[in-house]
């Protein structure tokens, strides 16, 4: 976040200090951190890097565990895979429940499986993973859904001619339909202006909270909400997109065979009906509204930009991308989509996978949890109801489970004997009970699209490997990757 905007906010903040009595004070069984100002809390400690670098710096000083006051609250940050490991794991249900983000939160009001609690959470996860199973995930019929939605990427990356292209809404249409097929029953055309517009609306929204000014309305969302900026746009955004789906519910309402239901909404107006005498059930329409805008946007963002970021690392190594298409040649050939049991015998491919998520390191601050009770951890008490983040990245880019933690490199992944190998600091979609619900459905989606488009095309860029740039356009709660153009280069069949 810019110097100045800091300077700024820290001059007005101090004018209104005259207004306030006290400050608010560290508490002594919370894990050490710096000492926060009235109102500020730890402003003048976070830096233009962002919130990320700054945490990272005060880890340095106050080891795996500390607080920091974001505003006038007080959150927990845990890095590296130990601590981390022992409060989502161990402590798994101290530390189930789900902080907030704070822009988002005006659109969601803790409904839905992502920002939920307690016992909503609790039923919301188990109807999403369970219905989703139902209806293809887990089981072959999902693979097949994704091969085909791969061929109708092929074709159109076929019309390109090999013309340069922002791959960016292409990737965006294949992982949305997906997840549509599973939710709403249906995909959608790439050139479907209604489709698109949403999907711009989910890439606007991400960008937004990502953002430098995203990132300072985190640390102070009750004086910022009254003034003009990213979160008042970001609330339209959902409010759109919500609307879409509320249109979508009342189609399939009126279209609906309780003997055949067709998808997730279908499921969910069922069990409506079942239990539309009880006043305390969490199957009502805002919960249906709230957790299909979740599942759809989860499902959307992450794995698209992930394949985004993998083709801008296969045109900044061509090296590793020559392998991946030897390997595709070998155990695939050309004559036949590959598949899910192609995997297990293509190490290499699944390495440079692994590590693409590794690199690109998509959601570095994790999502934010919250401890359930007063939580006893590593000598400390961690209060009811205070926000806890896992920071992914300092397991990630751990150099202790990661020879080169800010290199690419697929050896991450491998043995002596070149077979993959497993890594407890691999943690790109979480741990413990908070898991992501979609982590298989993503490993799948990761695996066909990528070898379906490197086993169709070759990639080129109009700019020279070394001189390819991997900073990511915003980094905060998310990362965006940066904006890029490629050709996709037919490659002969054999």
């Amino acid at each position: 976040m810019e110097l100045s905007v800091l300077l700024f906010l820290a001059v007005l903040m101090g004018l209104l200090l005259l207004l306030v009595k006290g400050r608010p004070k560290a508490r002594e069984d919370l894990p050490p951190g710096p000492h926060p100002l009235p109102l500020l809390g730890n402003l003048l400690q976070m830096d233009r890097g962002g919130l990320l670098k700054s945490f990272l710096r005060l880890r340095q000083k106050y080891g795996d565990v500390f607080t920091v006051y974001l505003g006038r609250r007080p959150v927990v940050m845990l890095c590296g895979i130990e601590a981390i490991k022992e409060a989502l794991v161990d402590q798994a249900e101290e530390f189930s429940g789900r902080g907030k983000i704070i822009m988002m939160e005006p659109f969601f009001q803790r409904y839905g499986v992502v920002l939920a609690n307690m016992d909503r959470w609790k039923t919301l996860r188990r109807f999403s993973v369970a219905t989703m199973k139902d209806f293809g995930m887990g089981k072959r019929s999902v693979g097949e859904r994704i091969q085909e939605e791969a061929q109708c990427l092929v074709e159109e990356l076929r019309k390109s001619k090999g013309a340069l292209l922002d791959p960016a809404f292409l990737f965006q249409c294949i992982t949305a339909n997906i997840i549509c097929s599973l939710v709403f029953g249906k995909r959608f055309d790439y050139k479907d202006e209604e489709f698109l517009r949403l999907l711009n609306l989910f890439y606007q929204s991400l960008s937004l909270i990502s953002s430098s000014s995203g990132q300072l309305f985190e640390l102070f969302p009750e004086f910022l909400k009254f003034f003009p900026g990213p979160q008042r746009q970001v609330f339209k955004n959902l409010q759109e997109i919500s609307a879409f789906i509320g249109r979508s519910v009342e189609k399939h309402r009126e279209t609906l065979d309780p003997s055949v239901p067709r998808d997730l909404i279908d499921a969910y107006l069922l069990r409506m009906e079942k239990e539309k005498s009880n006043p305390h059930s969490e199957f009502n329409q805002q919960n249906l509204i709230v957790n299909t805008f979740s599942l759809f946007f989860a499902g959307t963002e992450t794995t698209s930009s992930t394949i985004r970021y993998g083709l801008l690392l296969m045109l900044k190594h061509p090296d590793v991308t020559e392998r991946v298409h030897k390997e595709i040649e070998q155990v695939i050939g050309t004559h036949r989509p590959p598949a899910l049991e192609d995997r297990i015998k293509m190490p290499y491919t699944d390495a440079v996978i692994h590590e693409i998520q590794r690199f690109a390191d998509l959601s570095p601050l994790g999502l934010p949890h919250m401890v359930t009770k007063d939580t006893h951890f590593r000598g400390y008490i961690i209060p009811k109801d205070t926000e806890v983040f896992a920071i992914l990245n300092s397991a990630l880019r751990d150099p202790r489970y990661f020879e080169k933690p800010d290199a690419f490199n697929p050896d991450h992944f491998l043995d002596a004997n070149g077979a993959l190998k497993k890594n407890e600091a691999f943690i790109p979609f979480s741990l413990g009970k908070r898991i992501c619900p979609g982590e298989g459905i993503a490993k799948a989606e990761l695996f066909l699209f990528f070898t379906t488009i490197l086993q169709n095309f070759s990639l080129a860029s109009p700019v020279a490997p070394e001189d390819i740039d991997l900073t990511p356009q915003e980094s905060g709660l998310g990362k965006i990757p940066p904006k890029y153009q490629i050709r996709f280069l037919p490659r002969q069949r054999g």
